[in-house]
């Protein structure tokens, strides 16, 4: 379940916050005027987060490569990778 605050809470309970993201690592949702307003969260989750989508958007290159057949054979690969350290 969400962890839903009003934006006081920012200023009035910082550590309480604080202590939720670090502990569960989960955002707490904050409202402005009883609308969503930001989502905050520790930088280690923010941090997981952006890896999560970093991977993903590798990911998805080497699917398009894989349907566009610009791929190499795994041998190929590796002869290239050991050639390049012997120079």
């Amino acid at each position: 379940m969400p962890n839903i605050r009003p934006s006081s809470d920012l200023r009035n309970k910082y550590n309480e916050i604080s202590e939720f993201c670090h502990k569960y690592s989960e955002p707490v949702y904050i409202t402005k005027n009883g609308r969503g307003d930001l989502a905050v969260m520790s930088i280690e989750t923010f941090e997981r987060l952006v890896g999560q989508f970093e991977l993903y958007k590798l990911l998805d290159e080497g699917m398009d490569a894989i349907k566009n057949n610009k791929v190499l054979p795994a041998e190929d690969v590796f002869k290239q990778i050991e050639s390049g350290l012997e120079a």
